[in-house]
């Protein structure tokens, strides 16, 4: 049957071919990138493991920073004001306090008789190593390495007696402390650790080398010229990593000690005189902003100074004054603080530079508080437990081994 043109008059015309919408999977790398820069670290992580794209363009989106997730400290029991003891003697086992709410609520997953009888002494590259608490000064200790990203630790026994053939400083040997030197792989226990001693009057390293779990340990030569013509006592045990050294302080002295990570070879640093020659307290650390070295001090009239590196003719044993600000006002909000200035020099000081460039520094008083001050804001925070302890001191920032296996080119895994 042939229609004719006419029947055709009241139809539809054909629908038009849908257009077809953007999608995610039609942005460029470019801009696929620039939008991954803008997520929070843990998001980031959480991006790449969306498809092998997202993977490869998170891994170029990486921040060169690892993300700070938190502190672990030991926490004490508050002080009571002057003249009271500065502080409570009881060891709290290690805890860690998140950074926020969307960080991992992390531990080092110890049962209580050996976290009452561990301490922390270096938190590096997502490593916390600890040793007995109380320890003897003259003998090497065993250490414990502990990653609590991946719950993986070791313990690593103390130097054998044949890592030091015809040892003759055994006897008089002070152990200052223990640190992280490196880490070979991110997620697995393959690093590298140092203990320091002082054999007679110089120092020594003995280095760990651990692959997977196994340890080798060996000794270097002491240290000639550099000299520890003092008590070895002052040594702090802590260290601090900074601008790719690490360094320990020495309690009333006009210098650090210094070893250099790739070299292993010791020196002593000199600290400004206005701060080294008065028995001023200072802590050393990094710029926030470019991981310079820097140095800062709570001075008389609550005057906080920070200092850098730097050649000048006006340079003080090569360090340059970068910026000095009156806290005053803000040490007044604290409740109880003596407000004068002989009173508050002796209550307060400086216990701390973020490791984790954060811009804050840490304030520790006698009997009122512990406190972090971020240095842009001004802001004065009161650090407390839940159940009324204080933050301890010192305050460790933990950092995961950056970066992630999983986003890591495989010539820095192999290297």
């Amino acid at each position: 049957m042939i229609m004719s043109a006419g029947a055709h008059a009241g139809a539809l015309p054909p629908p038009a071919p849908a257009e077809r919408g953007t999608t995610v999977a039609d942005l460029t790398e470019e801009t696929l990138r620039a939008i991954l820069r803008r997520l929070a670290p843990a998001d980031l992580l959480r991006a790449a493991l969306a498809c092998h794209r997202w993977r490869r363009a998170a891994s170029r989106a990486l921040p060169r920073a690892p993300p700070l997730l938190g502190y672990f400290f030991h926490p004490l029991n508050p002080a009571e004001p002057p003249p009271s003891p500065t502080s409570d003697k009881t060891h709290h086992p290690a805890v860690f306090v998140p950074l926020d709410a969307a960080s991992p609520l992390l531990s080092l997953k110890l049962n209580p008789n050996a976290a009452r009888g561990l301490s922390i002494q270096d938190v590096h590259l997502g490593l916390v190593l600890l040793v007995h608490h109380p320890r003897p000064q003259s003998l090497l200790p065993r250490i414990l390495a502990v990653d609590p990203a991946s719950s993986r630790r070791v313990l690593l026994p103390p130097p054998p007696r044949g890592a030091l053939p015809g040892d003759r400083w055994s006897g008089g040997r002070s152990v200052i402390g223990v640190a992280v030197l490196s880490r070979a792989h991110p997620s697995r226990l393959s690093f590298d650790a140092v203990c320091i001693t002082v054999d007679g009057d110089l120092p020594r390293a003995w280095v760990a080398t651990v692959r997977d779990g196994d340890c080798a340990w060996r000794a270097l030569p002491r240290a000639e010229g550099v000299i520890v013509d003092f008590d070895p006592w002052w040594f702090e045990a802590r260290c601090v990593h900074a601008a790719g050294n690490i360094y320990w302080h020495i309690c009333n002295s006009s210098r650090l000690l210094q070893l250099d990570p790739r070299t292993l070879e010791f020196s002593f640093m000199p600290v400004p005189a206005v701060l080294g020659d008065h028995h001023n307290k200072y802590r050393v650390g990094e710029m926030p902003e470019d991981g310079r070295l820097c140095m800062a001090s709570i001075l008389e009239d609550d005057d906080l100074q920070i200092w850098v590196r730097g050649k000048a003719r006006c340079s003080d044993r090569g360090w340059l004054m970068e910026r000095e600000m009156c806290i005053t006002k803000v040490l007044d909000t604290v409740p109880g603080l003596p407000k004068d200035p002989m009173s508050r020099v002796i209550c307060t000081w400086l216990s701390d530079v973020d490791y984790a460039h954060t811009g804050k520094v840490f304030i520790k008083t006698w009997g009122y508080g512990r406190y972090s001050f971020h240095m842009e804001t001004g802001k004065l925070e009161r650090l407390a437990m839940e159940d009324g302890k204080e933050y301890g001191d010192p305050m460790y920032a933990y950092t995961l081994a950056w970066p992630p296996e999983f986003l890591a080119p495989q010539d820095e895994l192999s290297g």
